[in-house]
């Protein structure tokens, strides 16, 4: 294994191997999130499953041998529901949308070619990049206790407000142990947590297959009906329309598809990162210009099969729980790809609420970054703050981190601090508020 440099980096082969599995476990929802949501947009079912198994088994390759850093890719929820509500109806159908998503990545990675990306990042403050890495441990453990149904949307709150839009309602609020899905997710939270409390391997791998076997006793999870095995097909690939992407009404679209784009691969590099270990004494990530080509690179191949912008996933921290420090861990992700897009009824099986509890320790884990924050410089702690609640209150990432990048530069410019602000900062801080404005 000195491809991956496994013994530098203080890992195993059986420890890349179970960090990969168990971040296919936790991200393999996507092969049947990303089809419901772009069959809005008329594209059909069954192939998107197929386009979003190969894009992301194709991305994560890249990744393995041209990064080598243990992060998986798979197309990005929150922008695969912008290409089907928003860009498709307003390009006049999917295939333009998917030229856009192709000159999305192309226009990223001219971005990272000439440095901004990486310099970028470099720009951004330790403590900001730390509340980064521990709001999306929060919205990882967020998405966890939903799929759990933990957390519930109130019923009164919908249709309050679908009544009055701008209604003040409480937006959240408790589940109920008689919903079987709940009492699923909190058992495994608990058998996961004792397993980690007593340093087991593989504990998130062995709290997802307990989970699992008691949702099909309890009924939450039932066997695949019909095929457990189906050849897949490949119709909307290399379909994406690129030239009806320059379209001048489109722009808009474009630049907004770019800047959630940018931002969310910072973040989740950032938060790998530093969850791995895998930083050097100045807190940068060594070989970062690499990962982002290929993260770049992954976007068009997203809009190349018709399956969304493929991006990378916080979900790898899962992985990176496990131990996973190198790019094994995402060749077994691209292997377990592959065989979903033969095998997607099987995958069927594990329910979203067998894998909450990983997501919910893996938020856990990632959440002792704030720790590291210096609270007692409120210049910097403060938008940090920030930062660490507004990702998960806005179900965004890049949103969340937009609004901590304005509050620390305001700030600072407020507090007579301009000088410490990096250029690079100040424009990411303007843009975001041009987006957070028109988009």
């Amino acid at each position: 294994m000195k491809l991956f440099d496994l013994d530098a980096r203080g890992s195993t082969a059986a420890a890349e191997v179970r960090g990969g599995t168990a971040t296919f476990l936790t991200m393999a929802y996507i092969l049947f999130a990303n089809p419901a949501i772009l069959s809005a947009a008329g594209m059909p079912f069954g192939p998107v499953v197929a386009a979003t198994a190969a894009a992301s088994a194709l991305a994560s390759l890249l990744m393995a041998f041209g990064a080598n850093f243990p992060i998986a890719l798979a197309p990005g929820m929150g922008l695969n529901a912008v290409i089907a509500y928003q860009v498709a109806p307003a390009a006049g159908s999917w295939q333009a949308a998917m030229g856009l998503v192709v000159v999305d990545g192309l226009l990223m990675l001219v971005l990272v070619l000439v440095g901004l990306r990486e310099a970028l990042l470099h720009a951004i403050p330790r403590d900001l990049r730390r509340a980064i890495g521990a709001g999306i441990g929060l919205f990882i453990a967020f998405i966890g206790a939903v799929n759990a149904r933990i957390v519930v949307v109130p019923p009164g709150t919908v249709a309050a407000l679908a009544r009055e839009p701008r209604a003040v309602m409480p937006p959240v609020t408790f589940g109920s142990l008689r919903e079987p899905e709940t009492l699923v997710a909190l058992a495994g939270l608990v058998v996961t947590a004792a397993l980690l409390a007593r340093r087991v391997r593989g504990a998130l791998l062995l709290g997802i297959a307990f989970s699992t076997v008691l949702a099909l006793v309890l009924g939450v999870a039932h066997p695949p009906q019909g095929a457990w095995f189906a050849v897949p097909r490949f119709e909307t690939f290399a379909k994406a329309d690129v030239r009806a992407a320059f379209s001048p009404h489109l722009l808009p679209l474009l630049f907004s598809i770019l800047l959630v784009d940018f931002f969310d691969t910072i973040g989740t590099s950032t938060a790998i990162a530093e969850e791995a270990g895998l930083i050097d004494e100045q807190g940068r990530i060594p070989g970062l210009g690499r990962l982002l080509v290929v993260d770049s690179i992954a976007a068009s191949i997203g809009g190349l099969f018709g399956a969304s912008s493929v991006t990378s996933y916080i979900e790898s921290a899962a992985g990176v729980a496990e131990g996973a420090r190198t790019g094994l861990h995402s060749l077994v992700v691209a292997v377990l790809f592959a065989i979903a897009a033969f095998a997607a009824p099987i995958l069927g099986i594990v329910p979203a609420a067998a894998t909450a509890p990983a997501l919910v320790a893996v938020g856990f884990l990632m959440c002792k970054q704030l720790t590291r924050v210096d609270f007692a410089a409120v210049e910097t702690a403060l938008p940090a703050f920030v930062v660490a609640v507004a990702i998960p209150f806005t179900y965004s990432i890049s949103h969340g981190i937009g609004y901590g990048f304005i509050t620390y530069t305001v700030v600072q410019l407020l507090s007579g601090r301009a000088r410490s602000v990096h250029p690079l900062m100040l424009g990411a801080s303007l843009a975001f508020a041009v987006f957070l404005v028109v988009g």
